[in-house]
């Protein structure tokens, strides 16, 4: 593993804490208290900001209100069209905060973040039970502090929650390890788990904790310990949770004429087929391997670069004939959970995202290096400095390439706007962060502040970082690095609210707001997704312009589906008609409008709301 420490030595040190046991009870008291106050000032000081975005963020919003509004917590429905490609338990949490706190931009953001808290207090109970007090808190502190996770809580999507449920399905299968016969607690515990994770994203729920202890259990000879988890009740237990939805729902949602039923388009076309990359109808792109697996290592910046020295923890072959110590069967069973995770979608359809369940497996590998490094022989922490050499030098040819790019731009006008900068890439758009390739040099002259921002801290933080590791004290570069990462982080927010009307069409609805009244219709001049959030803020079913695809073309087909879609036939009529039509588009010389008289009412991040006649407030 390229390191001169054996794994005969990291077992004996395992059970060896040097720091006294006052400290330790102090370390116990304090380290929840730095996970929430860490997750406080990242991740919940985040909330209230920015509007909603279209796609994603306010399709799974409006199934979540759409679910308040009918009443009806099985078939998901957005737009009034029924929605049923997803596992529903994030559109029951975001249903359950509208019912306490009413429709809001917070209120849908809060259980993801609510979700993110558990998880770093679920990191930190497992790294505890792997690599001890400190052990867990690095573990937890790593994890809070990684670009990744925190990029992919900005806007609704579930996996950092499944993240969630496999690690405490790591706990629990790590705890049965030791246990002569299993308990019932912890194997039924065991199933909850698997079974949460199957409401919340479907079969890779089930697949990748199954498959992660079973190729531990097949590298590690036990595979008769499944016999031991009390197989036949533990079933029951997944059952018991995991069953009755996806019953309803296939109850309720049969299918009729060109519609399938329910078991078909959410089994085999939302989870086979699109895995095979023949899912129907196609949106979704794919990231090129070699940049999906790069993409793994930089959702766990700043601290990948301690990743090499943290595989000293798992135990080489030869070592696998014993059993083993606690630390090395936690720190081979994290590596295999990561793997599993990077290997079953290097095989599929990829997005940027995909691999976000397998960081806090890669950061109980960090955290436990982390505990162990400052317990190191003073000869022995040359591996942290040269890491932190590798850091430092990255940093600054990033910030080489920063400095270039902010001399090379320039200051904005007064009250450009920033989609004018941009230049437009929509063959990329099919992938989760496609938008940000729109960014020119001449665009990140509206970033200026917080690129100044992002190398200061990087820099200052990675110059103390090294030095405090050449001082033999790398517990203070760890905190160092994280309060570097606060304030890149905060620098990032601010930088995505900036760039945030890009994304979303909020400020659009407002305006269509200011002269709606009732029978007035509301037409998206393009795929539902691309504004579904006039749908989500202005709380009213909208019409599309396009032929029915993506999110919608499943439901549209069920014959009790609401008529919203519009020909360009069908769409001039509607336009001469008596009615008041607002009309979205990003085009700046849209082709359904051509011919047709206009009235422009506003523009926003490169979008336009058109009207058929002229309105006065």
């Amino acid at each position: 593993m390229g390191t001169s420490v054996s794994h005969r030595e990291v077992g004996a040190r395992e059970g060896s804490r040097l720091a006294p046991a006052a400290g330790r009870e102090q370390v116990r008291y304090w380290s929840p208290a730095l996970i929430f106050l860490l997750w406080a000032a990242i991740y919940f000081a985040a909330i209230f900001t920015p509007a909603l975005l279209d796609d994603v963020d306010t399709i799974h919003a409006e199934a979540a209100r759409e679910m308040v509004l009918r009443g009806d917590w099985v078939t998901l429905y957005t737009n009034g069209i029924r929605y049923l490609e997803k596992a529903p338990l994030m559109y029951w949490g975001v249903a359950l905060s509208y019912e306490i706190f009413g429709v809001k931009d917070w209120s849908t953001r809060l259980p993801l973040i609510s979700g993110v808290l558990l998880l770093l207090l679920a990191t930190y109970l497992l790294g505890k039970y792997a690599y001890g007090e400190r052990g867990g808190l690095y573990a937890s502190v790593v994890l809070s502090t990684s670009l990744g996770p925190y990029i992919f809580t900005r806007f609704q999507i579930p996996d950092l929650i499944v993240a969630l449920w496999l690690t405490l399905t790591a706990f629990f299968f790590l705890h049965s390890l030791e246990e002569e016969r299993p308990s019932r607690e912890t194997c039924w515990a065991l199933s909850a788990t698997c079974a949460m994770n199957v409401l919340t994203k479907g079969l890779i729920g089930l697949v990748f904790p199954l498959a992660a202890i079973f190729l531990y259990l097949v590298i590690t000879r036990n595979l008769q310990h499944l016999l031991k988890l009390r197989p036949v009740s533990s079933m029951l237990v997944f059952l018991a949770i995991a069953a009755p939805w996806h019953i309803l729902a296939a109850l309720r949602n049969p299918g009729a004429g060109a519609a399938r039923g329910f078991l078909w388009f959410y089994f085999v076309n939302e989870q086979f087929l699109r895995y095979l990359g023949k899912r129907v109808p196609p949106g979704y792109d794919t990231v090129p391997l070699v940049i999906f697996w790069g993409l793994t290592l930089l959702w766990l910046a700043p601290w990948t670069f301690f990743l090499p020295e943290s595989l000293a923890l798992v135990p080489r072959w030869r070592g696998l004939r014993e059993k083993l110590p606690r630390t090395q069967a936690a720190s081979l069973f994290f590596l295999v959970w990561a793997v599993v995770t990077v290997g079953f979608f290097s095989f599929s359809t990829r997005q940027e995202y995909y691999t976000i369940p397998a960081i806090p497996a890669l950061a109980l590998l960090v955290g436990g290096w982390l505990e162990r490094e400052r317990r190191l022989a003073p000869g022995e922490l040359r591996r942290g400095r040269v890491s932190s050499w590798m850091l430092a030098g990255l940093v600054l040819v990033g910030s080489v390439v920063g400095l270039a790019l902010l001399v090379s731009s320039k200051a904005p006008a007064p009250g450009a706007d920033l989609a004018d900068l941009l230049e437009k890439n929509p063959q990329d758009y099919d992938f989760s962060l496609g938008h940000f390739l729109d960014l020119t040099p001449e665009a990140l002259g509206v970033f200026r502040p917080q690129l100044i921002a992002a190398v200061v801290t990087l820099l200052i933080g990675t110059t103390a970082n090294l030095w405090l590791r050449y001082r033999r004290k790398p517990e203070y570069g760890n905190a160092i690095l994280a309060c570097m990462m606060v304030a890149l982080l905060a620098a990032v927010h601010s930088a995505f609210v900036k760039f945030s009307p890009i994304l979303s069409s909020k400020q659009l609805a407002i305006e269509i707001q200011k002269h709606h009244h009732p029978g007035d219709v509301v037409v998206i001049d393009g795929e539902y997704h691309q504004a579904s959030t006039l749908n989500y803020y202005l709380q009213e079913r909208v019409r599309v312009l396009h032929a029915p695809s993506g999110n919608l073309w499943y439901g549209s087909k069920f014959p009790d589906a609401p008529k919203v879609f519009e020909t360009p036939s069908s769409f001039a009529e509607l336009w001469n008609s008596p009615e008041t039509v607002f009309v979205w588009t990003d085009q700046e010389h849209p082709k359904n409008l051509e011919g047709l008289p206009r009235y422009l009412l506003a523009h926003s991040g490169g979008k336009a709301i058109y009207t058929n006649r002229e309105l006065t407030r």
